[in-house]
């Protein structure tokens, strides 16, 4: 059915799912809020979706027979950058850092409100959509790091990295308030958009920036830990 008062700039998301029932309430609940959604049932079956029509976003489930969702997320990933949100088993803690760790956006644990999963699919999409929109400005530079927040392209030293969209825009804040001690929760708050959630989100994203921007990531000179607060950009961290 037509959703009457359609989105104005729909996505084309991606869902990924075994589970016929599962896809059918997340694709029923996307189209609703105006978005284009595509269905793949396994691995090999969404990366040909994705071939043929590059989506905005992925859905994606992790338990996939065959190949599972960590290794749909890493080809996905080794093809261009595109946000993922990832739906995981509750209690699967360990699966879910590793989405996480290989570049998942973010993700919802199984059982979930589809009308949740609908908010933190629109909350990326602003994400991915303001910096794709965002006017031309001022570089932001520092410690050998160099950002163009409307072009989205980051370099250290020179070379170009590669980040996720939950990368830049981490990266883009810590920028922006050099010297400042960040909570994980504020940075939740500014970089994901939620006003709670489970805070190892941001703990392995830190992780991962670390180890994409030090030169040595277990003693990071720039991104350091405030112990009992959270981390503080050090300008002068590689002088």
């Amino acid at each position: 059915m037509q959703n009457p008062h359609p989105a104005p700039h729909p996505a084309r998301i991606l869902v990924v799912d075994d589970d016929p029932t599962v896809a059918e309430v997340v694709t029923g609940y996307l189209e609703r809020a105006g978005h284009l959604v595509d269905r793949a049932a396994d691995g090999p079956e969404a990366l040909r979706c994705a071939a043929v029509r590059r989506p905005d976003l992925v859905v994606l489930d992790l338990m996939l027979p065959g190949m599972d969702g960590l290794e749909v997320c890493r080809e996905l990933r080794g093809r261009g950058p595109v946000p993922v949100i990832m739906l995981t088993a509750r209690g699967d803690e360990d699966d879910r850092i590793l989405g996480l760790e290989i570049g998942a956006d973010d993700y919802v644990t199984k059982p979930f409100s589809p009308r949740e999963l609908v908010l933190r699919v629109e909350s990326v999409l602003r994400r991915s959509r303001a910096g794709a929109g965002a006017q031309p400005g001022p570089l932001l530079a520092a410690a050998g790091i160099a950002m163009d927040p409307a072009g989205r392209r980051a370099t250290k030293d020179g070379e170009e990295l590669a980040l996720t969209l939950r990368e830049f825009d981490l990266l883009e804040y810590l920028l922006r308030h050099p010297g400042q001690a960040c909570s994980r929760e504020q940075l939740m708050h500014e970089v994901w958009g939620w006003e709670f959630g489970d805070l190892s989100t941001v703990t392995v994203h830190v992780r991962r920036l670390r180890g994409k921007i030090e030169r040595d990531p277990g003693a990071p000179e720039l991104i350091q830990t405030v112990w009992g607060v959270g981390y503080r950009f050090e300008e002068a961290g590689t002088a």
